[in-house]
């Protein structure tokens, strides 16, 4: 238990050391003194203290008509989700750690699972994983153990999400995997274990998906599925389930979802959850894989992920729900029909759209993005993210409105 103790004075003394310092009084010395004084004034009670928040909080500018996306949608999130997702029932800090004591949790898995499966066109899915980065670099990594390592080179579209790109890289540098980046798929994939593209990609654009001689992995935006072909030549399906009901929450937490073909499944990272019954024959729901270190040989584990987005993934399963297959199809018409007629009457302005086919994001080009922007934002108008000096990445939900509409071409 000696890593535990408390540092000795020797040990602190070896540590100033290091540091180059002579003692603590040195160290804090650095300090600026304007950070010792915060002259936060007075004690406040309950009462006084809510104004004065109220008061503080009025100073932040929130209401923006937002055609923000890449990957973080602006959607609708109906009040019940969070009603019930927060229930203590629901939010607690306990893990269940013998899960087949947790029938609710263990259903809304098992539905959730369900639900994943149908969107994507899959035969299965499992219990969620952290977000759309890991979860594409997690289906690279299950490629590969699939081809059993023999193939040790992946090919990537260099139009997937930045951001999901980085955590790929890492992943793939951890485990000597090499990656080849494509803007045209080559004619022969043969030698690659796998190709990942993204659907639409992060430009927004529609890529026609075709069965491949190697593992495809697509990362889809799940809103899309609602109204595009679900892509079944696929073999891994992977992406973010932020837009089932999860906020924007400045960037997360949000919780990625992965599915495959069933053949696949026991390479599938994380964990699920099916159906069954018990003695008295009486539905019951239970962890049936389990691919983790701690519950299998280190050697066969397929991922070190220990335990899945929950409570994200009890969200989307009650959005999805409470939308049903009409309403959730609904919201991405929607999305869809606000995104062509801004792209329209952009054109029609004569600022160019850059995609052929796509869903509710597209490319436009303008003459200077940074400006374009700050004048949309001068009307309370986040007009979309700037990508180089002269392109900007636009997108609409079921959130914006056709006023929203015309007051952006108004401010253009």
């Amino acid at each position: 238990m000696n890593k535990f103790l408390a540092h000795t004075k020797d040990i602190r003394n070896d540590m100033l050391k290091e540091i180059s310092q002579a003692s603590l009084e040195d160290l804090f010395k650095q300090i600026p003194a304007k950070c010792k004084d915060f002259a936060i004034g007075n004690p406040l009670n309950e009462l006084e203290t809510q104004r004065k928040i109220r008061q503080l909080a009025r100073k932040n500018k929130t209401e923006y008509a937002c055609f923000m996306g890449g990957g973080v949608y602006n959607k609708f999130i109906p009040a019940c989700v969070n009603y019930v997702a927060q229930r203590f029932e629901f939010l607690t800090a306990y893990t269940p750690y013998q899960p087949e004591i947790s029938q609710g949790t263990l259903q809304v898995i098992y539905e959730y699972q369900t639900m994943i499966s149908r969107i994507t066109g899959m035969d299965i899915a499992n219990a969620s994983m952290y977000d759309a980065g890991t979860a594409c670099a997690e289906a690279v990594l299950m490629a590969h153990r699939i081809g059993k390592g023999k193939k040790n080179k992946v090919l990537i579209s260099n139009k997937i999400n930045p951001e999901y790109s980085e955590v790929i890289k890492t992943y793939c540098w951890a485990q000597n995997i090499e990656i080849e980046w494509f803007e045209e798929l080559p004619g022969n994939v043969s030698e690659y274990c796998a190709i990942l593209i993204q659907y639409p990609d992060y430009f927004g654009e529609i890529p026609e998906v075709t069965k491949q001689d190697t593992i495809l992995i697509v990362c889809a935006n799940i809103s899309a599925l609602a109204v595009i072909k679900p892509p079944a030549e696929a073999d891994i399906v992977v992406g973010d389930i932020q837009p089932l009901g999860i906020g924007m929450n400045f960037g997360g937490p949000h919780a990625g979802f992965m599915a495959c073909k069933e053949a696949y499944m026991r390479q599938m990272p994380g964990r699920l959850v099916g159906r069954t019954v018990d003695a008295e024959g009486n539905q019951a729901f239970t962890l049936t894989i389990q691919t983790r270190e701690q519950h299998i040989k280190r050697e066969k584990a397929t991922s070190n992920i220990c335990s899945n987005q929950s409570l994200i993934a009890l969200s989307a399963t009650l959005y999805l729900s409470l939308l049903g297959e009409e309403g959730f199809k609904q919201t991405g018409i929607i999305s869809a029909n606000m995104a062509h007629a801004l792209s329209k009457m952009l054109n029609g302005k004569g600022i160019k759209t850059l995609n052929k086919n796509f869903f509710n994001e597209f490319v436009i080009e303008v003459k200077d993005s940074k400006q374009f922007l700050d004048k949309l934002k001068k009307a309370d108008i986040l007009g979309g993210i700037r990508l180089d000096d002269k392109h900007v990445l636009v997108c609409t939900t079921e959130m914006n409105t056709e006023d929203d509409i015309v007051n952006y071409i108004e401010a253009v």
